[in-house]
């Protein structure tokens, strides 16, 4: 894992010369012409988008959370419903949905921004949603140390639709609850109709 995250985190014009080489030999494995006018600019245009799409991999590119005193003492739900996008780890292709990420606050609070950048953190590597779906939740639960996180991601694998099964629209739903939204069926139940009935409209 070390030397990985080293290449992947190496010094910007080293890494894309790396990865853009990469590229072009499999090019010319699959019996690609890399030379030819379409791709001339492909492997170093993969490298780039390889360079943004898994930043994950690099702690350098952890987004700084500012946490703040709970003053005001609220108590209640805070949900918040965004995008991701991923990489499946098996097939190396897209996967990507909704994302809901709630959690009950006890001494302190995150900025409702800081949230998605968290999500988008974790989803910018190779990854299985339920891994990606606990990584979240548990980051956020040794962070904030509230009383409850709950992360639910509902998403469609193009491993399934484009290859093997083929089917469209297969989607999968995992989720992570800690504290009291699994020991209070209440909360829970709060929170999951709350899901469902966005992931409705």
């Amino acid at each position: 894992m070390e030397s990985r995250k080293s290449l992947f985190c190496m010094n910007k014009e080293d890494y894309l010369r790396t990865v853009s080489e990469l590229i072009r030999k499999l090019l010319e494995a699959i019996g690609e012409n890399p030379e030819r006018e379409g791709l001339k600019d492909t492997p170093l245009r993969v490298a780039k988008m390889y360079r943004e799409t898994l930043k994950g991999y690099c702690e350098e590119e952890k987004p700084k959370i500012t946490v703040f005193n709970n003053e005001e003492g609220y108590t209640e739900m805070i949900i918040d419903e965004g995008y991701f996008y991923s990489m499946c780890e098996h097939h190396m292709v897209p996967f990507f949905g909704k994302v809901f990420v709630a959690y009950i606050p006890d001494k302190k609070i995150i900025g409702i921004s800081k949230l998605a950048r968290i999500v988008d953190h974790f989803a910018a590597r190779l990854q299985v949603q339920e891994r990606l779906t606990q990584q979240i939740a548990r980051y956020l639960w040794e962070t904030l140390e509230p009383k409850g996180v709950a992360v639910v991601m509902h998403a469609r694998h193009l491993c399934r639709e484009m290859r093997g099964i083929k089917k469209l629209n297969a989607n999968m739903t995992t989720s992570e609850l800690l504290g009291v939204f699994k020991e209070d069926p209440k909360t829970r139940a709060e929170f999951m109709g709350t899901v469902q009935a966005k992931l409705k409209e």
